[in-house]
């Protein structure tokens, strides 16, 4: 009986160990939790002890949900712990949430925290947001970034004009999830630029009212489908460049050359090969002329052994050519105006 009673003992003074070790390590966890739920108390925005406790065991920060509850409930923001709770689980910034909805709310701007948590878990800085929204934005066309400093475009009168413009905008929350980017307002308010000049007659008359430029852009409402509302577009600096039409006109004109020449050297050719031709059918001629000459002696032999041709005729043929030979010479050495040595 008595070693019964010892082992009971034991038992119970293992478990009673044990027991007391878990009521310290809760003792613990409540003492550092009370000072947030002490907090929450005397803020007039009171988070439950055990809701306090019970969030490191769901993995939340417990100092940062209730801090940022606090926020709220001062600044008059209607939220509740488990949605902040929720935002966080949710991998969101709860704190640039709590903050916008702060700001939002002094600004009388409609933006409730489900709005708000959407557009923070979509990627966009809702804070930022808010702030652009109270403040507009200031946008340079082109952005310095890009390593361009202008847009340019050609007038109908062939001179370029070089523009910088500054677009001010402010954020539209209701497109702002789903609403296209800084990048998208930068790129239609280049394309408007370039389409104004480009519609002008002159250049002079963009550099005597720039403004004509920004009217245009705006009256094409480029702020559609953006995360933007533009409300205004102002040219800051308009610069003359090249003179394009100039440029291309002369460009047109070396082609041209070009062109000319080529077609002009093709016809040179053409007549060098007709030259060669016709000078080698000279040649086929003349040898024709030499083949129907050396047939001449033959023909002669052949007529005196048939007795068509008499000695005397034979004769009579050479004193012809003979005579001919002589009136060629002489008329081969009269002087000309062309060959007065013969004189």
């Amino acid at each position: 009986m008595e070693l019964v009673a010892s082992i009971g003992e034991t038992v119970g003074l293992v478990v009673g160990v044990v027991i007391g070790f878990i009521v310290l390590i809760f003792l613990f966890m409540c003492l550092k939790s009370v000072k947030l739920w002490f907090q929450s108390v005397v803020s007039n925005a009171k988070v439950g002890l055990m809701t306090i406790v019970l969030m490191p065991w769901r993995k939340i920060n417990a100092s940062l949900i209730v801090n940022n509850y606090i926020v709220c409930i001062k600044a008059g923001v209607p939220i509740t712990v488990s949605e902040l709770e929720t935002h966080y689980l949710s991998q969101g910034n709860v704190t640039r949430v709590v903050h916008a909805l702060v700001e939002a709310n002094k600004a009388s701007i409609d933006l409730d925290f489900k709005k708000a948590s959407a557009i923070d878990l979509a990627g966009r800085d809702i804070l930022d947001a808010i702030n652009t929204s109270v403040n507009p934005k200031v946008i340079d066309v082109p952005k310095p970034e890009s390593g361009k400093h202008t847009i340019d475009a050609v007038a109908q009168d062939g001179i370029q004009l070089k523009v910088r413009a500054r677009v001010t905008v402010r954020t539209y929350l209701p497109r702002l999830i789903g609403g296209a980017t800084e990048e998208t307002v930068i790129a239609r308010v280049g394309e408007g630029i370039v389409s104004a000049i480009g519609s002008s007659g002159t250049h002079a008359g963009v550099l005597e009212n720039p403004d004509k430029i920004s009217k245009a852009v705006l009256a094409k409402q480029l702020d559609a489908g953006t995360a933007f509302e533009i409300l205004s577009i102002d040219i800051a600096d308009v610069d003359v460049g090249e003179n394009i039409g100039a440029k291309l006109q002369a460009d047109q004109a070396e082609a041209d050359k070009h062109v000319a020449q080529a077609q002009a050297e093709k016809r040179r050719a053409m007549a060098v090969a007709e030259e060669q031709e016709m000078s080698a059918r000279v040649v086929e001629n003349r040898a024709k002329v030499v083949e129907a000459e050396a047939t001449v002696p033959l023909a002669i032999a052949q007529a005196f052994r048939d007795g068509n041709l008499g000695v005397m005729d034979y004769y009579n043929i050479k004193n012809v050519q003979a005579d001919t030979n002589m009136r060629d010479s002489l008329s081969n050495d009269k002087p000309t105006e062309d060959n007065p040595e013969n004189h």
